[in-house]
């Protein structure tokens, strides 16, 4: 949206949608804004704290996946406040040299980050945001952060709805894709249109014309992130079924998909 200054500040009185998860997650680094919108959420659908788990937990699914085939760069492109497992804590649990870049363009994130990485090897922090990818690329580049000939794990989660259509995320994604060697990985999530119409609603109506404003995408334009990809089973289905088949649906619905980079 031309009108909307998509970059987070530090005002207290405009919700970020990195604070409202870290609230989900039980953190304490969110504002009176963040948990009036989130109680409103959870009034709607209750269970939206346990949906918040199981993201997490598909995170810690996705870069175990990647690290045991032999990935050994990670970026956690949108990467919100830090909550552990953290990326670098999971993927050097399977591959103790990982490379890990955490990315965001939330001050209050990059600033927590920074502090959680001040005396951590081989893990960075860039203050960066995903609308503006040539500059994502081109500093993991020339920082020699990630090399690009090599495998990376890039992790999406809960950002592209986020980014506006007018905003262009396929060309986005593009964008990532076309630096990634083959054997990449690609994780994303993202919030569904299969969510129930009331939350759809509420959420749109806290969060419009702030840097929170979420898009809810269909399975089929949430599968077409994916291209040039091959989606690894079950494909883009709600996050939890990707955990265990037992997992309970919740009103709130987040996809999550997993693809692999063969050429």
């Amino acid at each position: 949206m031309s009108d909307v200054d998509r970059a987070p500040g530090l005002n207290p009185n405009v919700p970020s949608s990195a604070r409202i998860y870290d609230y989900m997650l039980g953190g304490k680094d969110n504002y009176d804004i963040d948990r009036e919108i989130a109680h409103r959420m959870l009034a709607i659908a209750p269970d939206t704290k346990t949906l918040a788990w199981f993201i997490r937990q598909f995170l810690v699914k996705a870069v175990q996946m990647a690290a045991e085939s032999g990935v050994r760069q990670f970026i956690d492109l949108g990467a919100g406040i830090p909550t552990s497992p953290n990326v670098h804590e999971t993927a050097r649990k399977i591959e103790p040299s990982a490379r890990v870049v955490y990315i965001d363009n939330d001050p209050i994130v990059h600033a927590h980050c920074d502090a959680l990485l001040a005396n951590s090897a081989g893990v960075t922090a860039l203050k960066a945001d995903i609308r503006q990818p040539d500059d994502i690329i081109d500093r993991l580049k020339t920082g020699s952060l990630i090399d690009f000939n090599e495998p990376v794990a890039l992790l999406i989660i809960g950002v592209l709805h986020y980014v506006m259509d007018d905003e262009h995320p396929a060309q986005i994604m593009a964008k990532f894709r076309d630096v990634m060697a083959p054997g990449s990985y690609l994780a994303i999530t993202h919030g569904s249109n299969e969510t129930h119409p009331d939350f759809i609603d509420q959420s749109q109506d806290d969060t419009n014309h702030s840097p929170s404003q979420v898009v809810y995408r269909t399975r089929a334009e949430t599968a077409a992130f994916f291209d040039g990809f091959d989606l690894i089973d079950p494909g883009v289905v709600p996050a939890q079924e990707w955990l265990d088949d037992d997992l309970p649906a919740t009103r709130l619905v987040i996809y999550g998909g997993i693809g692999h980079k063969s050429s």
